[in-house]
């Protein structure tokens, strides 16, 4: 009796914790942001943010623009995030990038553009850390992401130095995050 109880219990709390993920509209998984999933089609934003504010980037012409984004907005005018189609200028195509702008977007670990090195140390696995000329990107690859840490956050001796790999023993705990994105292929 006792066995089936708990069971019971475990089955329930298992089936409410799950409803709860299901209804966060700023969840991130590795296959979603908010309302949008890697499925989703340009062609289908409109609909999909029916109450918010969608703003194409129109200057110049076409063939000079170096990227196809799109700013979503919440009504109040509050940036939500930035995509960018897989295949540019295409309104077929499915996301490629999300720049998540809004601090209410986070991980069910917690992890969102408020969140610090520490906080990425302790919930998840880094697939890599790359140097660049102005940050690290450390790779999540487990939630399809990757956070830039300005090389303002980092020791001295890694600011100007882009052939030194960068380890994440070097990267201070209380670093912020200068971009959260989400990349699907």
């Amino acid at each position: 009796m006792k066995k089936s109880l708990l069971l019971i219990l475990g089955l329930t709390l298992g089936l409410t914790s799950c409803q709860k993920d299901e209804d966060n509209p700023f969840l991130i998984t590795a296959n979603q942001v908010g309302p949008v999933n890697r499925d989703i089609k340009i062609n289908q934003l409109d609909s999909l943010f029916a109450e918010d504010s969608l703003v194409k980037q129109k200057s110049g012409a076409q063939e000079f623009r170096a990227t196809d984004e799109i700013k979503v907005f919440e009504k109040g005018g509050k940036p939500l995030m930035i995509l960018e189609p897989l295949q540019e200028f295409d309104s077929t195509s499915t996301i490629g990038y999300i720049r998540v702008l809004d601090p209410r977007y986070e991980t069910k670990s917690g992890l969102s553009t408020q969140s610090t090195f520490k906080d990425i140390m302790e919930d998840y696995n880094i697939s890599r850390i790359e140097n660049t000329l102005n940050a690290a990107v450390v790779f999540l690859d487990e939630i399809n992401a990757y956070i830039t840490i300005d090389k303002k956050e980092l020791p001295a001796d890694l600011r100007y130095d882009t052939d030194s790999k960068i380890r994440a023993s070097q990267i201070p705990d209380d670093a912020k995050i200068k971009y959260f994105m989400i990349y699907w292929d």
